[in-house]
């Protein structure tokens, strides 16, 4: 079981041939099957899926799972508390307090599989202010597809503005969803949605723009890698190399040698 970052949340990664009896979890689960495939039962009847298909259980819910040809099958799963979730459906709806549950059991679509894979990587790999932003983003969104998403309301610029330049005054420092939702009087959720219309990036990877801009100018002004990377907020210089190698094609230290 991977270590999980995000309280309220379990995370599981297996794979198994084994037959699992009828049962309920007090979580809602959601995940995917990357290999193999299965046939259980569910709130909604006997359905199927196979490598690809996300899979949904809401909380109480009876189901099972059976792979199908007595095959293994491969899956990635996260449980989450009801608490969590009823947090985020709050967030996303305002305060309107809506119940929420999983409508479909399998979902062969390839947008809520791609944010469920964003939001289990982002769950799993590290506790920093960083991964904490990434995770909240992607909780949310993963949330907002899967309740089927009402039409973005358009926002005045001006509080999205805010929320911008608290982290253009300083993109090292730490910054999480809640400190921009305050800064800009928004909801999470809203800010999150503002940012992809304004910016067309979540503010997470808007974030990592900035930052990698950061060290790209310390770089050039002759600052040894190891110093640039925490001048400009990443984890380590590692860290730091994969974002530049994925924005400029070149690594950090090819850079600098032609540059100086």
């Amino acid at each position: 079981m991977p270590r999980c970052f995000m309280a309220g949340i379990e995370a599981v990664e297996a794979e198994s041939s084994h037959s699992f009896p009828r049962h309920t979890h007090d979580q809602f689960g959601v995940g995917f099957i990357s290999r193999g495939a299965q046939k259980s039962a569910s709130g909604r009847g006997l359905v199927e899926a196979g490598a690809g298909n996300v899979i949904t259980v809401n909380p109480g819910e009876v189901h099972d799972g059976i792979p199908i040809g007595g095959a293994s099958r491969r899956w990635h799963m996260l449980y989450l508390d009801p608490a969590v979730v009823a947090a985020a459906i709050d967030d996303i709806e305002e305060g309107r307090k809506l119940a929420f549950e999983f409508t479909a059991p399998v979902l062969a679509d390839r947008p809520p599989l791609a944010q469920f894979q964003r939001l289990f990587r982002a769950v799993t790999q590290g506790g920093s202010a960083e991964a904490r932003l990434k995770r909240d983003e992607a909780l949310l969104l993963l949330l907002a597809r899967m309740r089927g998403e009402a039409p973005v309301k358009a926002m005045p610029p001006a509080p999205i503005a805010r929320a911008r330049d608290l982290i253009d005054s300083d993109p090292a420092a730490p910054v999480t969803l809640s400190s921009l939702a305050k800064e800009s009087g928004l909801s999470q959720f809203q800010v999150v949605r503002g940012f992809a219309r304004a910016t067309g990036m979540t503010p997470h990877a808007y974030l990592m723009q900035r930052r990698i801009h950061m060290a790209r100018r310390l770089i050039a002004e002759g600052m040894p890698l190891a110093e640039a990377a925490a001048t400009s907020g990443f984890a380590d210089q590692s860290h730091m190399t994969r974002r530049f190698v994925r924005v400029y094609g070149v690594s950090p230290g090819a850079y600098a040698a032609v540059i100086r």
